[in-house]
């Protein structure tokens, strides 16, 4: 049954990947799913809005994951953050560049008329954010510096998406994130200065 209900969510996300929310309909999802209306209205009775906010946590949590093995790998932070956005522009550029990212297109499109949807992205925004000021803080960045250079970071990756996906080229994404380490190295090189 847990099998079923992964259907369902992996099915939601990679289909709003490509289509956004609105063109994206439960008869699509439970198709592409194998899974029946009725098994998706059972793990999911809130509807549509209730399963894209659950797709909407799950991919979240995975861009974490991805970020925090980058990490766990790189000497720096700045080395993680360059590496996580030149990862995502390959990934753009492999798969044509269909959104690697369904929250932003999810959240440029539908946020302004489902507060629930809203809250979904903005909680997994904030996640993200809290995640890299954490890693920044570790490296003796001041936390209040480090809230607003993770802030930058999260938004030069949503405006990269989609940025690289409709130029149909990944340079400036890796760019952003070259730019993104320079700055943050420097900012870390400022804390230990005397």
């Amino acid at each position: 049954m847990a099998d079923t209900r992964q259907r369902i969510l992996t099915a939601a996300t990679d289909l709003m990947r490509s289509r956004g929310y609105r063109g994206t309909g439960l008869k699509d999802i439970t198709t592409t799913a194998v899974a029946t209306t009725g098994s998706l209205y059972h793990f999911f009775p809130g509807g549509k809005e209730e399963l894209v906010c659950a797709a909407i946590r799950v991919d979240g949590a995975a861009h974490e994951a991805l970020f925090l093995d980058l990490a766990g790998q790189a000497s720096t932070p700045g080395e993680a953050i360059a590496a996580f956005f030149s990862q995502a522009a390959d990934i753009l550029e492999a798969t044509d560049y269909v959104d690697l990212c369904p929250i932003g297109t999810i959240a440029g499109e539908i946020a302004s008329t489902s507060p629930q949807i809203r809250v979904a992205c903005d909680d997994v925004f904030a996640g993200w954010q809290r995640m890299i000021t954490t890693e920044l803080a570790e490296y003796g960045l001041d936390v209040g510096d480090a809230t607003e250079l993770s802030a930058t970071v999260v938004a030069a990756l949503l405006g990269g998406f989609l940025f690289v996906r409709t130029r149909r080229c990944g340079t400036p994404l890796r760019d952003a994130g070259h730019h993104l380490r320079e700055l943050i190295d420097h900012r870390l090189a400022s804390t230990r200065s005397p």
